[in-house]
């Protein structure tokens, strides 16, 4: 329905003229009648008015908001209006239908044999259409193997997107050819680990990869120059907060560490080491500083560097800081 509001009176020659203006389907900021900020979208009403001087300035206002209440993010997320989200961690975005494994109709009762057997043959065919090309044959062998890669790094959403993101870009530009699926997999979620700085070494990925590091190094260096895709060193404390928690110390330990660290890369004592040994040393002495001392080993083995590798980069970092601690 249209809806006119009173917009200005002029006075010309003992006649009054009015002004109207229509407001249906324009968003109105201001008042036309008293020029106030102050309106008021009554879905209820459907109305929009003035707290001012109280206009209806629009009316039969549609409200595109769901019709439900979620409490937090992860609860918004899961209630979507129109089926699952779309998703690039599968190889037709998870956007086509799925036919149930269980020979159950809709009220949970056994199919009978006949209709299984017709039911097994539109499994087969659904299967089949799926997966159309040598592309999508690709696609989904791969992004199965990068869901596997990273459920084995415990790596969240927004990594297995992003890494699923680069494999696409790597395919639609034939980078793919003449390289082993799981090699660039691998390499693409370490990408994704360095662009959103979560941080997983090369040698975590080689742990649960079925290739060695040596090839996949040569894919990630491969991809990241075809893609250009620009990726800055990884920072030691980046890894302060991961490491921390195996250890099971306390926020005042991540917060020294990263004390230390700080003034360690202001001297220049990281450039050129790798840094999770120099996390390792931090965490060891920050552990020793705050009374939740931790042995050599047992940060070695979290941080997977030797205890040779701990015990040269603290003794680097006390001369250097002038750290006066009792080891």
């Amino acid at each position: 329905m249209s809806f006119y509001h009173y917009r200005k009176l002029y006075k010309c020659y003992g006649c009054f003229i009015y002004s109207m203006e229509k407001t249906e389907n324009k968003q109105v900021h201001v008042c036309p009648e008293c020029g106030s900020h102050k309106l008021i979208r009554d879905y209820s009403r459907a109305e929009v008015t003035c707290d001012e001087c109280g206009l209806v300035i629009s009316e039969d206002i549609i409200d595109t908001g769901p019709e439900w209440r979620a409490f937090d993010h992860e609860q918004g997320e899961k209630r979507g209006r129109v089926g699952a989200p779309m998703t690039y961690t599968i190889h037709d975005k998870g956007l086509s239908t799925m036919i149930d494994w269980k020979n159950k109709d809709i009220h949970g009762r056994d199919i009978s044999a006949g209709r299984r057997a017709q039911i097994y043959r539109m499994r087969k065919w659904h299967k089949r259409i799926k997966v159309a090309d040598a592309k999508d044959r690709n696609l989904a062998f791969a992004l199965t193997e990068l869901d596997r890669l990273s459920s084995h790094l415990h790596l969240p959403r927004n990594i297995r997107e992003g890494a699923a993101m680069v494999y696409r870009k790597a395919v639609d530009k034939r980078l793919i050819r003449g390289r082993s699926i799981e090699s660039v997999t691998s390499a693409c979620i370490y990408i994704a680990c360095r662009e959103y700085k979560v941080p997983r070494t090369l040698d975590e990925i080689v742990e649960h990869s079925r290739v060695d590091k040596k090839e996949i190094g040569r894919s990630y260096r491969f991809i990241t120059r075809e893609l250009e895709i620009k990726l800055y060193p990884t920072s030691p404390v980046d890894y302060i907060p991961r490491f921390a928690t195996e250890l099971g110390l306390s926020g005042k330990v991540q917060r020294k560490a990263q004390d230390i660290l700080e003034g360690a890369i202001k001297v220049g004592l990281t450039s050129g080491r790798g840094p999770t040994g120099v996390c390792a040393a931090a965490i060891y002495l920050a552990a020793i500083m705050e009374g939740e001392r931790r042995t050599q080993k047992a940060v070695s083995e979290v941080a997977k560097v030797t205890e040779v590798t701990v015990r040269n980069r603290y003794k680097e970092i006390i001369e250097k800081l002038g750290i006066d601690v009792k080891i």
